[in-house]
């Protein structure tokens, strides 16, 4: 009897697209640079599985990157927070194409945060910050213009996580698969009690990458979160006030 062998795969990191140059700029290297550690030390640390790295680019950095087209126009310069961070998507690949954005990377696993501060002293790249911590724990702490997420949870859990670190009249980018308008369709009601006040489905990077990215932007009200984060925000300010008058 002969045994099923294993399917082979390439781990051969793909050549650089072209359409790259235009979403990078002159910081294409960079996001060339940002590649190569993917490729080896986020697959030897198991940040990234063997078999994505033929399409890193394809799938994973470019579809992070026409992000940037999504975010607003409005405050500037704009404050964004990637929650759940993992690799570094699709926060870096944002830094890179946006270096006008302050990013925060909020990651909770140590092995993940040591990669992120890893990426971020080899780019140099001075618009981004690495945060070790759950997004429950940053209530408070963190107060960004918009929040974005890839692949963390399902919607309700994500807006519950995500929505109180937004300032006032904030905005969540969840990028979600095929799946964002069931999503949204089985997550209003959650929405709602978060203090969200509109929400929608959109398409970015259609004229970029082969398989565009669904993004679910959920636009907060006057209390991110709901009435329990305003109170988790008011705590914190008056500890942090507490802790400078000692």
């Amino acid at each position: 009897m002969v045994e099923d062998q294993p399917e082979e795969f390439s781990t051969e990191l793909g050549e650089t697209p072209a359409v790259a140059a235009d979403l990078f700029g002159d910081r294409l290297p960079l996001a060339v640079r940002y590649a190569e550690m993917l490729a080896d030390a986020g697959v030897k640390r198991g940040l990234i599985g063997p078999r994505e790295v033929p399409r890193l680019w394809e799938r994973h950095i470019l579809n992070c990157a026409v992000l940037g087209e999504a975010l607003p126009e409005r405050p500037s310069p704009l404050s964004l927070c990637d929650v759940g961070s993992g690799a570094g998507l699709p926060g870096i690949p944002v830094a890179l194409a946006r270096p006008d954005v302050q990013i925060t990377l909020l990651e909770p696993l140590l092995r993940r945060t040591n990669f992120l501060e890893e990426v971020v002293r080899e780019l140099r790249l001075e618009n981004v910050t690495v945060i070790r911590g759950r997004a429950e724990e940053m209530v408070g702490k963190v107060q960004v213009d918009v929040v974005t997420a890839r692949a963390v949870a399902p919607l309700d859990r994500l807006a519950g996580w995500g929505l109180p670190l937004l300032r006032p009249y904030g905005q969540m980018l969840a990028l979600k698969g095929d799946s964002a308008e069931q999503e949204v369709a089985e997550h209003r009601a959650a929405l709602q009690k978060l203090g969200a006040e509109a929400w929608s489905v959109e398409v970015v990077g259609a004229e970029v990458v082969s398989t565009p990215t669904h993004v679910v932007r959920v636009k907060a009200g006057e209390s991110p979160g709901g009435v329990k984060a305003a109170a988790r925000r008011a705590k914190a300010v008056r500890a942090s006030r507490n802790r400078r008058n000692r």
